[in-house]
């Protein structure tokens, strides 16, 4: 029976990595701007493993993440509770993007943004251009 149970566990372990392989959906370029609106570590966590999950699917994905609201925090340096998970991201070619409205509204500047990260005038303009030239949209969190 052990060596069953043995047999079995060795065959799953040589297998994972044709499962995680499997989880590629196409090599296609696919444009997505995805909005996070939400200042909650919860939510931010989520937006970040929702992120990851694009790029496993469709690696080739060009992402823009458009943070306004209160999700400002998000790409602020001293705020930022996800930058471990924003710098991986940000290797992988995604783009996050703070709204100048929201900027303003919070007293902070463009030193104040992570490194990388860029800003738009308008996060939802922003995200009505994108769409307008194609860009798939996607609300994160549930």
């Amino acid at each position: 029976m052990k060596r069953y149970i043995h047999l079995l566990l060795f065959i799953l372990l040589m297998s994972s990595p044709l499962l995680l392989s499997a989880q590629v959906v196409d090599q296609e370029v696919h444009h997505v701007v995805f909005q996070v609106t939400k200042g909650e570590v919860a939510d931010q966590n989520k937006a970040i493993a929702q992120l990851n999950n694009i790029l496993k699917a469709l690696p080739n994905a060009e992402i823009e993440v458009v943070c306004h609201s209160g999700a400002l925090p998000m790409v602020l340096k001293e705020k930022s509770q996800v930058l471990e998970g924003i710098v991986k991201l940000q290797s992988r070619g995604v783009v996050f993007a703070a709204c100048e409205n929201t900027m303003r509204r919070a007293k902070a500047s463009k030193e104040d943004l992570v490194d990388g990260a860029i800003t738009v005038p308008s996060g939802l303009a922003e995200i009505i251009i994108k769409q307008e030239q194609g860009w798939a949209y996607i609300k994160a969190g549930n």
